[in-house]
């Protein structure tokens, strides 16, 4: 394995790009990275993170989601108890985690001398951070107040810790890090979930904040909407939609994102667009791709000209092409839409997602990375606060395939949650976070769950006992 396929997953082009220049002046398009011990080939002993779950998905097809929705229109579904079979064995806490699936993104970052051209690859990564959530219909677990996940990745160099530092409203907080210093990541998401007859909306609140310590600069944004479509009937089919602007505090530079919702036709579907400005509002880079395949950055000039062009054919397409939409239909429909980007010549590929595995359809859609999220290396539970989301039963036994007992430990779970409420509040005492504190955001202001440190020095002695 070479040093490319172990760490990136960007390529010097797609293969619909064989005609196309696709260079940049500072090698945006990745042409492969050592590992972050400096070795080419993954050194012996490292540890085989596992291709597969347990067992397969738990079949859904018995079970009616409309029975549990219909008397939820329009209320806040992180109220609403919903039967475990449409989860999927990860923790809202694991989920989060698959931020740092793209993380070579961050380390080309901190390698170029250009803001603007960090500003690309910022914009890449804020992108790649939704793009495991294609696919992925099932609903995580809702952590438990006080629940904690940690991940390390050494030979991608980084290490994680999230912690459920509310539970109504649910907010958890995330703080990741270089082991060689040279980033930190870092955000507070606490999202609003909204049923709506046919489907569910999830708005993404809290700021993603990035810093490249290097270079001195913070970047921060927030993420895009999330709707997941034929929630009654119907295939499930998402979409993402909204602006994203991106702010990099020390240079002024801003990078503009438009996740284009799906619109009438579908030819909008996963579609994202943008461009990158200095503080004098210059455009300087166009954005464009989809969330589920790659994005490539291109000059606005060669961009406008490409636009005009395809206006204009596209005018004279559409005097014969006449297209009917049924009203009152049962389900939205997916529109039938190749996935594929059409590549702009000029154009320089900022970031290319990998392919799934080929059973990823019977293992919830899980990406490679999502797969290993809850699996327990030799010796690593001695190591684990024992709030850690890979010790919870419900999520364990919904892994291993046992319904029946993920649906009894959830119920214990919750109504052991709910009994620690009414005890604290008989004794009248505030939940204390171990991990998190609230302070002001110092790039932005506002008020954030920030991370204290020390939860590596593995002092877990008064952790919660939460399961």
């Amino acid at each position: 394995m070479n040093s490319e396929e172990e760490f990136y997953d960007a390529e010097t082009g797609l293969e619909s790009d064989d005609s196309c220049e696709v260079s940049f002046k500072d090698a945006l398009v990745f042409e492969g990275k050592q590992a972050t011990d400096g070795s080419t080939t993954q050194p012996n002993g490292v540890w085989e993170r596992r291709k597969v779950l347990p067992a397969d998905m738990i079949s859904r097809n018995n079970f009616s989601m409309w029975s549990v929705l219909k008397k939820c229109i329009g209320m806040e579904l992180s109220k609403i108890a919903m039967p475990v079979v449409f989860n999927e064995p990860l923790s809202f806490l694991q989920r989060i985690s698959e931020y740092m699936e793209h993380t070579h993104l961050i380390h080309k970052a901190c390698s170029l001398s250009d803001s603007i051209d960090r500003m690309q690859v910022v914009a890449a990564f804020a992108v790649s951070a939704v793009a495991s959530q294609w696919e992925r219909t099932g609903k995580p677990f809702n952590p438990l107040l006080g629940e904690t996940f940690e991940l390390t990745r050494d030979e991608e160099g980084y290490r994680l810790i999230s912690e459920q530092v509310c539970h109504h409203p649910p907010v958890s907080a995330f703080h990741a890090e270089s082991l060689k210093q040279e980033f930190e990541f870092h955000g507070t998401i606490y999202p609003k979930l909204k049923f709506w007859g046919k489907s569910v909306e999830a708005e993404p609140k809290g700021t993603m904040t990035l810093e490249l310590l290097k270079h001195k600069e913070a970047y921060t944004w927030t993420n895009p909407m999330c709707c997941v479509h034929n929630i009654i009937l119907g295939k499930l089919w998402i979409e993402q939609y909204g602006t994203v602007e991106i702010v990099n505090h020390s240079t002024g530079d801003k990078c503009v994102l438009n996740f284009r919702p799906c619109g009438v036709f579908g030819k909008e579907l996963h579609k994202v667009e943008g461009y990158i400005q200095d503080k004098s509002k210059k455009k300087h880079r166009v954005i464009y791709g989809k969330w589920t395949e790659c994005m490539y950055s291109v000059d606005p000039k060669v961009y406008d000209a490409h636009k005009k062009a395809e206006k204009k054919a596209g005018a004279n397409s559409k005097k014969q092409k006449q297209e009917n939409v049924a009203e009152g239909e049962e389900a939205d429909e997916m529109p039938d839409v190749q996935e594929t980007v059409t590549v702009i010549p000029g154009s320089a590929l900022l970031w290319k997602i990998k392919p799934r595995p080929p059973h990823s359809e019977q293992m919830y859609n899980f990406t490679s990375f999502a797969l290993a999220l809850n699996e327990l290396e030799p010796g690593m539970e001695e190591l684990l606060a024992p709030t850690d989301c890979r010790l919870r039963p419900d999520l364990k036994a919904m892994e291993d395939g046992d319904l029946d007992g993920a649906s009894i430990e959830k119920e214990r779970l919750e109504e052991k949650q709910r009994a620690a409420r009414k005890e604290r509040s008989k004794n009248e005492e505030e939940w204390s976070t171990r991990w998190f504190q609230t302070r002001k955001n110092p790039h932005t202001g506002a008020e954030d769950w920030l991370y204290t440190g020390r939860y590596f020095e593995r002092n877990f002695v008064e952790s919660p006992n939460i399961y």
